[in-house]
Order: C-alpha cells, then sequence, then structure tokens
C-alpha cells in the first residue's frame, strides 16, 4: 500500500465549478479508479492561492503510470482542462510532496 500526495492548481475563480464536477464524478471514471485500487482520494482547496492539496492510497504505484492511457481518463482530463493548470496532454499539473510527518 503506497500513500500519495500531490499539489495541482486552479484555475482563479473556478473553485465553485471545479466542485460541481467532482460532485458530479462520472460512474465510469469512479468505478476504473477504485478498479485499480485506487481509495481514499481526497482533494483539497487553498482558496486564498487556488492550489489543490490531494491525497490518495494505491496497492500498486504502477497503477498511477497505466491510468493516463485509458480512455475515460483522457476524456475526464480534457473535460477539466478549462478550470485547472494542465499539460499538453490535458493532463493536470501535478507536482508530488513528500511526506515528512505520520501520526497514526
Amino acid at each position: 500500500m503506497h500513500v500519495l500526495a500531490f499539489k495541482m492548481k486552479l484555475l482563479p475563480g473556478y473553485a465553485d465549478e471545479y466542485k460541481k464536477r467532482h460532485d458530479l464524478i462520472w460512474p465510469e471514471l469512479k468505478a476504473l479508479l477504485k478498479e485499480n485500487g485506487i481509495r481514499d482520494y481526497t482533494i483539497f482547496l487553498d482558496e486564498d492561492t487556488h492550489l489543490l492539496f490531494a491525497r490518495l492510497t494505491v496497492n500498486h504505484i504502477q497503477v498511477l503510470n497505466d491510468l493516463p492511457e485509458k480512455p475515460v481518463m483522457k476524456k475526464w482530463w480534457s473535460y477539466m482542462k478549462d478550470v485547472m493548470e494542465t499539460n499538453e496532454d490535458h493532463s493536470p499539473v501535478s507536482v508530488p510532496l513528500k511526506q515528512v510527518f505520520f501520526m497514526e
């Protein structure tokens, strides 16, 4: 099991739209993530900086390398590209974060 955290950046003025889209997450995307062992996926927003902080648990890291090739993942990224910073392939600009503390 691996716990990963990363940050992304929302474009100013899109917080409500970002939340709305995630409240209505596509069932096929949710199923894909669950089928690939992703769970406890949480995203937080810093409203002052527009930074998104995400945390998830995954059984196998390789899954994260395979997901970008899935059609539903590409479709979701295209759907989200107008509300957040993205790469040329429309994937979110994502910066991994290093864990420096854990308390059980």
